[in-house]
């Protein structure tokens, strides 16, 4: 790995400091798994009760895009809170049920794939949440150890992401909201990544030239190539993406599979 002039470290959130570089949907689907409903593609599926990954993939774009545009969030939402009301909006989908509003014709790819009433989706969102949360809060813990190594050896933190309002609040209940000199979250700003604006507004907030911070997503078109663009230094923290396409990975500087291993690539100690 390259030896550069790091000076300030800008940070995603959502799949690079609450999972190891795997897009939330894949996170998800392991809670679906867990409890029974997904099944693998090799899998029969048992009308009414399971799904294939596909199915779960169409319920998921439907569910993201009834939260960017429904006021669903609120700023006092915990993380959980927010996994509750995706899971819901999924769970509605999968089971037939009537659909919000998102701009886009969700009914074409939906049908009655779950037989659930609305007291058993809210019951198994609740507890879906749960489980996910707790293992989202155990790797929190761990990578606020990477993040308090990083503050003592001296590096300003900013925090850029695609978020619903509430980011503080998560930030707070994760014990990670004293690491950031600044948070630059889209529902806030008003501009969503992949706009190189919104990374810009992170590096003014570190107040360097972007030669010398450092971008660390887990979003190869979303964080990596606006930050490129800008002229800041990346680290791609490669996990499970949405669709595995080939992609120039001469672009980012490093490439990590957990965020511990920003220590080497930085050669703190």
């Amino acid at each position: 790995m390259k030896v550069l002039d790091i000076k300030g470290i800008i940070f995603d959130y959502g799949g690079t400091l609450d999972t190891r570089g795997d897009h939330w949907s894949e996170v998800l689907w392991q809670g679906y798994e867990h409890f029974g409903i997904g099944v693998a593609d090799d899998e029969e599926v048992e009308p009414g009760v399971s799904i294939h990954k596909q199915t779960f993939r169409d319920a998921y774009v439907y569910g993201e895009r009834a939260l960017a545009v429904n006021p669903i969030v609120t700023p006092d939402f915990h993380f959980e809170d927010i996994l509750r009301e995706k899971l819901i909006l999924e769970l509605n989908f999968l089971a037939g049920k009537k659909l919000l509003e998102t701009g886009k014709d969700d009914s074409e790819k939906q049908a009655l794939f779950l037989s659930l009433s609305d007291s058993e989706i809210r019951q198994i969102a609740v507890d879906m949440a749960r489980y996910i949360n707790a293992k989202t809060l155990a790797l929190l813990k761990e990578n606020k150890l990477v993040l308090e190594h990083l503050k003592q050896n001296g590096y300003p933190m900013v925090l850029v992401s695609n978020f619903y309002g509430n980011i503080n609040q998560v930030l707070k209940d994760a014990g990670i909201d004293g690491y950031f000199e600044d948070v630059i979250e889209s529902a806030v700003v008003g501009v969503r990544k992949p706009n190189p604006a919104i990374f810009a507004l992170g590096v003014c907030a570190l107040d360097l030239p972007a030669s010398q911070v450092l971008v660390v997503g887990d979003t190869y078109g979303k964080d990596i190539i606006p930050a490129h663009k800008l002229g800041c230094h990346t680290l791609w923290i490669k996990g499970l993406q949405w669709e595995e396409k080939k992609v120039d990975e001469s672009i980012p500087d490093g490439i990590i599979k957990k965020l511990s291993e920003m220590e080497e690539f930085l050669k703190i100690s």
